[in-house]
């Protein structure tokens, strides 16, 4: 029979703990919060200091520049203006024109932004051109041919109808008036040409440029078709404008 005291040589042993999960730590798996770096008192002061350094470098630039730039204001000017000779160009066009081209004398008041002849090859009229910016910084445009014709002058006048008459010069001016701002005043016998002013400006304006270039058509300073004065570059009849005509 078998011996019932001994002792059995199978033991019971404890279960081992679970393992953590790949890629925690003890203190997360603890639920205890992860440790954050603290700056120790001299770092946090060298970063305040080279903060206020740099913010002190940008005050000492600008205090530095500012009274050079105060100095140094930009120039209040009313833009670039084109010193355009109307009466050089005029003589070089008068060869080509058959006629005696208007240019004025209208001192410091007016100033021509453009001045040249037009072949004509899209209206069939050709014509002699100047802008004109006057005193009220408005503008007028003349226009002058010796082969006008009912066709081209409702559309340099822009088919206003003829509203009155106007002395300027001595001689009277029809006075077209669109009614929307834009005016002309037409010379339909100015020395063998039909001279036309038109433009946005207010009629005293009109009335000051219409008389200077009666009287220099008068003057006979120019004859028709004659020959440029010595010195100028025959053939050279235009004038390109600096800045955009209207």
């Amino acid at each position: 029979m078998g011996d019932y005291r001994g002792v059995s040589e199978l033991q019971e042993t404890p279960p081992a703990a679970p393992a953590s999960p790949a890629g925690t730590s003890g203190q997360e798996s603890s639920g205890e919060p992860p440790v954050k770096p603290v700056l120790s008192a001299g770092a946090a002061k060298r970063a305040n200091a080279s903060v206020i350094g740099m913010i002190i470098a940008l005050v000492v630039s600008i205090a530095a520049f500012l009274p050079i730039v105060l100095m140094n204001p930009s120039p209040k000017t009313d833009g670039y203006r084109p010193n355009i000779n109307v009466g050089s160009v005029a003589q070089n066009a008068a060869g080509v024109a058959g006629f005696t081209p208007a240019a004025p004398d209208t001192g410091d008041t007016f100033r021509a932004n453009y001045a040249r002849w037009e072949s004509g090859t899209g209206s069939g009229v050709p014509t002699w051109e100047v802008g004109y910016l006057t005193p009220k910084e408005s503008f007028i445009a003349l226009v002058q041919t010796r082969q006008s014709n009912p066709t081209w002058l409702l559309q340099q006048v822009k088919s206003a109808p003829v509203t009155g008459t106007r002395s300027a010069g001595g001689r009277e001016w029809e006075l077209r008036d669109t009614g929307k701002g834009e005016k002309s005043m037409v010379l339909l016998d100015a020395i063998g040409s039909t001279v036309i002013l038109t433009g946005p400006a207010q009629l005293d304006e009109f009335t000051a440029l219409a008389a200077a270039v009666v009287k220099d058509l008068e003057s006979g300073s120019r004859t028709p078709g004659g020959s440029a004065s010595p010195g100028s570059t025959p053939g050279a009849t235009v004038s390109p404008s600096a800045t955009p005509s209207p």
